[in-house]
């Protein structure tokens, strides 16, 4: 059962019990899941804060702001990591959800996250909020995060997934067609299958600050 105490470190709803809730207002936040492309794979930019807790570039939504205007801003912020620094990759919108306390105020954070490439690799961070960051590959990068922020290693799959690239419909049933009729050619002969898995090469940037 997750304990009572003041805490600013935040915890995914789905390890909260509803015995331990105490009066909340709920918030919206908005940030970036950041990678940058690197000869052993894409590397995602998580940022430091305390204790264990890693997670991507977000904030709060100031008056009049789209989701997108607060992420780009709440990054560059964070980061120093600017628009023309960056390119958000279309049709990727992905959300995770925090519960925290500040004294005696429980706080429900809703965190919009979209996605970006860059290809800077030295960041400046607000010491006042973060002390330090990594790049890291996306195996690793779940291994940072840990298992106690679910949704935050959802969001990263998700991003990852995303990333992945698509076979096309078309190619993948000429390659099915081509294997069919090789193995008809081949009567009584048995076919070995080998499926080869690449990984990439375990690899961690950290720079704490």
């Amino acid at each position: 059962m997750p304990q009572t105490r003041d805490s600013r470190e935040p915890r995914n709803l789905k390890n909260i019990d509803e015995s331990t809730r105490i009066p909340t207002k709920k918030q919206v936040v908005a940030g970036f899941v950041v990678y940058r492309k690197t000869s052993d794979g894409n590397k995602f930019l998580l940022l430091y804060r305390r204790g264990n807790y890693w997670n991507f570039p977000k904030g709060h939504f100031e008056p009049g702001e789209r989701s997108i205007d607060t992420a780009l801003r709440e990054l560059e912020e964070e980061t120093g990591i600017k628009k023309s620094e960056l390119r958000i990759v279309p049709n990727f919108r992905a959300y995770e959800r925090f519960y925290f306390k500040i004294g005696n105020q429980g706080i429900y954070d809703t965190v919009i996250l979209f996605l970006a490439e860059t290809h800077k690799v030295e960041i400046t961070i607000r010491p006042r909020e973060h002390s330090g960051y990594g790049w890291f590959l996306y195996h690793d990068a779940l291994n940072v995060i840990g298992k106690k922020y679910v949704d935050t290693k959802k969001v990263l799959k998700q991003a990852n997934d995303h990333l992945r690239p698509r076979r096309r419909p078309q190619a993948a049933q000429a390659q099915g067609q081509g294997h069919a009729q090789s193995q008809s050619q081949t009567p009584g002969q048995s076919t070995v299958h080998r499926q080869e898995r690449q990984r990439p090469a375990p690899g961690r940037e950290r720079d704490h600050r």
